[in-house]
């Protein structure tokens, strides 16, 4: 998970200063030199880390903070206050032309996800109603349209494409085909390159010269730390930028990037790539990101992702099972289903309070458990599903066979199974005892 390792070090700081009732200059001083160090770690520009911590640093030595009965706190509440407006402060959207269809210029170097990502924001708008085209402008890396066809196939968004002819022209024409046809987006997929030259910047141009494009997004990989903030500042110096998407934020990144590209570009984040998926792509929110970082979850996050996944009739169906204590192994299966659709539990971890302060191991334990639970499943007759009493040993060792486990491990499953079932008759029974357990523990 990205920036795993800078809220392992804020946390550990943040500690530091919770144990102690009343907080000194001194005590805020050394707490920032930790958070400093961790934001330098994590591969965040040496400026935006510098000013950052001197702003924190004036606001937590006020006296709001030092005559606060709750210090720690308080600084944070600033910390968190001030890295949402280090990447921020807000949201920003994409910009829908007044006539014609929205043009998306998609930009950066090779390797960063860009012709991905085009497919990926093709099918967001997709699903948010619109009718997207993608147009292959990438005339010169080897198989690069035969790429995209493949990904906006996937995504099932139409590619425009005229080979080998020059950019700017393809995206005229792929302009008026989208006008002509009702498409009221055009993402335009231009070509990268290994580093910056003046070829690509000129093309670049010329196309912004030929039609009138709404938003110029640069791709750029989390991955690659601060050069991939040099690569925005130069693209956006050269050509002018209006939004950054930041790519494989899913992955073991250190994620500076994600916390310096809005300080030295001026230009804001607007899509994060969560995964190797069509699906994974996210708005970018700066308060929510903050409140990931700090350990904080992102509930918000967490309800539009399972908002969308989620199957209003399997919903329904399933909320009546378990209202009537009529659910089953099939339903439970449906359910592990929908957590995988979400992009598996240590996605939903780091959205989840608390949660995103579990080390790497524990979360790879609970994914592992997961996938044994949905094989032994899956190992079952529709029967022993939905009638889970008639499991006797010797269908346990089949099952327990069929899924590459033992037996104790079915045998488990099938004890917490009868254990939920037990907790929703009392639901049903009792829901006022049971809120009350709850709020208890």
């Amino acid at each position: 998970m990205a920036f795993e390792s800078l809220s392992q070090k804020l946390a550990g700081a943040f500690k530091k200063l919770r144990s102690k009732g009343k907080l000194t200059e001194q005590d805020i001083k050394l707490a920032m030199r930790e958070v400093r160090i961790a934001l330098l770690e994590a591969d965040v520009n040496i400026t935006v880390a510098k000013n950052f911590i001197n702003t924190v640093s004036e606001r937590a030595m006020g006296a709001e903070v030092m005559s606060s009965l709750t210090p720690a706190q308080q600084v944070i509440k600033i910390v968190n206050e001030e890295l949402t407006t280090l990447m921020g402060p807000e949201n920003q959207r994409i910009k829908f032309a007044n006539k014609g269809p929205t043009v998306i210029m998609m930009c950066g170097l090779q390797g960063a996800g860009k012709t991905t990502h085009c497919a990926k924001l093709a099918k967001m708008f997709a699903k948010e109603g619109h009718r997207p085209l993608i147009a292959a402008l990438d005339i010169y890396r080897p198989a690069a349209i035969e790429q995209l066809e493949i990904v906006a196939g996937q995504a099932g968004v139409p590619v425009f494409q005229l080979g080998k002819t020059d950019p700017p022209v393809i995206a005229k024409k792929a302009y008026n085909q989208a006008r002509d046809y009702g498409n009221d987006i055009l993402i335009l997929d231009t070509a990268g390159r290994l580093h910056i030259d003046s070829q690509l910047m000129e093309e670049l141009q010329n196309i912004k010269e030929t039609i009138d494009v709404t938003e110029t997004l640069l791709v750029i990989d989390a991955m690659a730390g601060q050069d991939a903030v040099n690569v925005a500042k130069e693209f956006n110096e050269k050509i002018g930028l209006d939004g950054v998407i930041v790519t494989k934020l899913d992955g073991d990144t250190r994620g500076g990037s994600a916390l310096s590209v809005k300080a030295v570009t001026g230009k804001p984040i607007k899509f994060i790539g969560t995964g190797e998926k069509l699906d994974d792509l996210e708005v970018f929110h700066p308060d929510r990101m903050a409140s990931r970082i700090l350990g904080m979850g992102d509930m918000l996050s967490l309800i539009e992702k399972a908002a969308e996944v989620a199957d209003e009739e399997t919903s329904k169906r399933t909320a009546e099972k378990f209202k009537n204590n009529k659910f089953d192994l099939n339903d439970m299966l449906e359910q592990l289903k929908q957590v995988n659709k979400m992009g598996g539990i240590s996605s939903m971890l780091s959205m989840i309070p608390g949660a995103g302060s579990l080390k790497s191991e524990d979360e790879e334990k609970a994914e592992k458990e997961l996938k044994r639970v949905e094989a032994i499943i899956n190992s079952m007759t529709k029967k022993e599903r939905e009638k889970p009493s008639i499991i006797d040993p010797k269908r346990k060792r089949r099952i327990a066979a069929g899924s590459g486990t033992t037996v104790p491990e079915v045998n488990r499953l099938l004890k917490q199974f009868e254990q939920m079932q037990k907790m929703m008759k009392q639901v049903t029974k009792n829901p006022k005892a049971f809120a009350r357990m709850m709020r208890g523990m």
